[in-house]
């Protein structure tokens, strides 16, 4: 009961909020700059707003700041406590104490979002937006949010949870290419991480778990409007601001305890996220492959590939949120089984519905390439 309240407190509010502030985006967007016109490598074939990712951002920031002042409230004597559970009251110090690491990783997604809405106003060099996101992702780190990885020396934890950051960052932002994409697998994503946090760890994780439930309200009020047909998009304020929040809290969730001798479970996010690091890697490998830019935008995305198989865009999109919610179960899966030869039957598992998707992209594309040869003017 105490963790359905919880869920529901933090789900809410965020939902309502993101949901109120991306409607008013749909009608300021265009005044603001912020519409993103048809072209050759893009979809939709409309004129549509963008700037629903400042919806996303409200819709964690604004419930975040608000419990936040209401802790305080309640510690300080200000606000009567018996309405709430002893689990939740004896845990109000703690979720003070760790206020400034929130605020700290809040402030850097939110600088994320203002380059990305800039970005989405006036496109920015992609160098200078990399060369800005590993800045903050070192600022975050060296703030503390870094993964420990067991024996690997500092040095080596702190570059690799740098590098973690960075490539999340930006599979979620390549992934924005379809409606209900990226906000879709980050709710699926978020949804999963906080139900580890709450029902898998030896005791609750309440912040980790709480600013996830958040993430998923918030992706789903702005889903609502940025569902078939999108009546707008989020952009890159928002794709950048999710992929640094999920990343800075699976590095924060502390996915194993230290008490206990199953590490394998620190695999849980590389299998919750597989759907989006798989497009990713595999979109910048076709770029290098044919010797382009890694950040030249373009059309061989992991959707536009279900596409050439002959799915319609909203069925694309539903097949990657499946495919995001089976990987998703399978990290899940890893806190039911023990030692790491349970563990990596596992990744077998993901690596396997992974290859069916290839093997069956690459004959989609393969029959559109024939079909374009066979029929050039329908291709056009």
């Amino acid at each position: 009961m105490v963790n359905l309240l919880f869920t529901v407190g933090c789900v809410v509010p965020a939902f309502l909020i993101s949901l109120l502030v991306t409607r008013q985006m749909i009608r300021w967007a265009p005044f603001l700059g912020l519409v993103d016109i048809p072209a050759e490598r893009k979809v939709h074939v409309t004129p549509t707003p963008l700037g629903g990712g400042v919806g996303i951002v409200c819709g964690v920031i604004v419930p975040l700041a608000l419990a936040n002042v209401l802790v305080w409230a309640i510690t300080a004597g200000y606000l009567p406590d018996g309405w709430l559970p002893e689990t939740v009251r004896m845990h109000l110090p703690g979720v003070l104490y760790r206020a400034p690491q929130m605020w700290g990783l809040l402030t850097a997604g939110l600088l994320l979002g203002i380059i990305g809405l800039i970005d989405d106003v006036k496109p920015v060099s992609w160098r200078l937006r990399l060369g800005i996101q590993f800045l903050v992702a070192s600022a975050v780190v060296a703030a503390g949010a870094r993964a420990t990885l067991f024996v690997l020396p500092d040095p080596i934890a702190w570059a690799v949870t740098v590098f973690w950051l960075v490539l999340l960052i930006n599979s979620l932002n390549f992934l924005d290419n379809m409606d209900g994409l990226t906000g879709g697998i980050s709710l699926i994503a978020a949804s999963i991480f906080a139900l580890i946090m709450l029902t898998q760890t030896s005791e609750p994780r309440w912040l980790v778990a709480g600013m996830l439930l958040v993430i998923a309200g918030a992706c789903a009020g702005f889903l609502v409007w940025n569902w078939t047909p999108a009546k707008i998009f989020m952009g890159d304020a928002g794709s950048t601001f999710l992929g640094l929040m999920l990343g800075c809290l699976t590095v924060l969730g502390t996915f194993y305890d230290e008490s206990s001798s199953d590490t394998h479970v620190i695999l849980a996010p590389l299998c919750v996220l597989a759907v989006p690091l798989y497009d990713f890697i595999s979109v910048m490998f076709i770029r290098l492959k044919r010797g382009l830019s890694p950040f030249h935008a373009d059309k061989n995305h992991f959707s536009h590939r279900l596409t050439d198989l002959g799915l319609s865009r909203k069925n694309a999109v539903l097949t990657i949120h499946l495919c995001t919610l089976t990987t998703g179960l399978a990290g899940l899966l890893l806190y039911r089984l023990p030692g790491w030869g349970s563990a990596w039957t596992i990744v077998l598992l993901v690596v396997c519905v992974l290859c069916i998707i290839g093997i069956l992209e690459t004959a989609g594309r393969r029959a559109a390439r024939t079909r374009a040869a066979e029929n050039p003017v329908d291709a056009k």
